[in-house]
Parts: structure tokens; C-alpha cells; sequence
């Protein structure tokens, strides 16, 4: 799928707790972007945080809270992104759905940069600097000199 340039992220902000037919409200939502062929979803579990109900969720120890925030991100395009919204607000009872313009400057998963440089990551404690070029001290072969 192509995805850069204008397009819509939504978000779906919900306690941890919400449910849908005895499964957590977020997984639900995830399965039905999934589902419509949505770019992709990704779920976020807050540490701390307070909604329209006006009371504090905290992961501190002393304050042992059950209901953290859960913030759903799916960015798409405008089209896809609305009329999903359509098929999730009845079932987000409690939360806030938001949406915003974005800019979508690179969209491309693991599978579509195998065997670049760049998905290699770092040759950390190898024989080569950040530019590729031998490490002093190294013969560029992974022999110390």
C-alpha cells in the first residue's frame, strides 16, 4: 500500500477497562481496522491520565488504578479514516475520539527494506564507524590491527 503525503490520523482514548462483547474495547477496534484494510493500527497504554470523568488513573503504587488510558492511533487516508469512524463511534461509549490532518512522510514495513543498510542497524562494537568506514583500530575486517 502507498501511503505518503496528506492524510488522517484518528484517535480512540479509552480506559483500559472498556469492553466489547467481553473483549477489551481496543482489540476490537484494532481487529476492525484490520478488517476494513486500514494502513495500520497501534494501541498505547498510558501511565496516567483523567477523561470526562474527572478522576486520576495512575500506574504510581500507591494508587493502584485498574482503568489506565488506552489510546488507539490508525492514520490512513481521508476517505478510509472517516467512514471508519462511522462503524467505531457507537461503540466507543466512554473516551474521546479525535481526529487530525498529518503528513504522511514514509510508510513501509520491515519486509519492504529487507537487506537495506538501514534495517541492519547499527554495527555496534563492530569493525565500522557510523559512516561505514573502518573503525580506527580496525582493519575494516572485523581484525583488530
Amino acid at each position: 500500500m502507498d501511503l505518503t503525503g496528506p492524510a488522517r490520523r484518528l484517535s480512540i482514548v479509552m480506559g483500559e477497562t472498556d469492553t466489547w462483547h467481553g473483549k477489551p474495547l481496543y482489540s476490537e477496534i484494532v481487529r476492525r481496522a484490520h478488517a476494513r484494510g486500514l494502513a495500520g493500527a497501534s494501541v498505547f497504554r498510558g501511565i496516567e491520565g483523567y477523561g470526562a470523568s474527572n478522576h486520576i488513573h495512575t500506574t504510581r503504587i500507591f494508587s493502584l488504578s485498574e482503568d489506565l488510558p488506552v489510546q488507539v492511533v490508525i492514520v490512513d487516508n481521508a476517505a478510509k479514516i472517516e467512514a471508519f469512524i462511522d462503524e467505531i463511534e457507537p461503540i466507543v461509549v466512554g473516551g474521546l475520539i479525535t481526529l487530525t490532518d498529518v503528513e504522511v512522510v514514509r510508510y513501509a514495513g520491515r519486509s519492504d527494506a529487507a537487506g537495506s543498510e538501514a534495517d541492519q542497524g547499527p554495527d555496534v562494537g563492530g569493525d565500522r564507524d557510523a559512516g561505514g568506514g573502518p573503525r580506527p583500530g580496525s582493519d575494516g575486517a572485523g581484525e583488530p590491527r
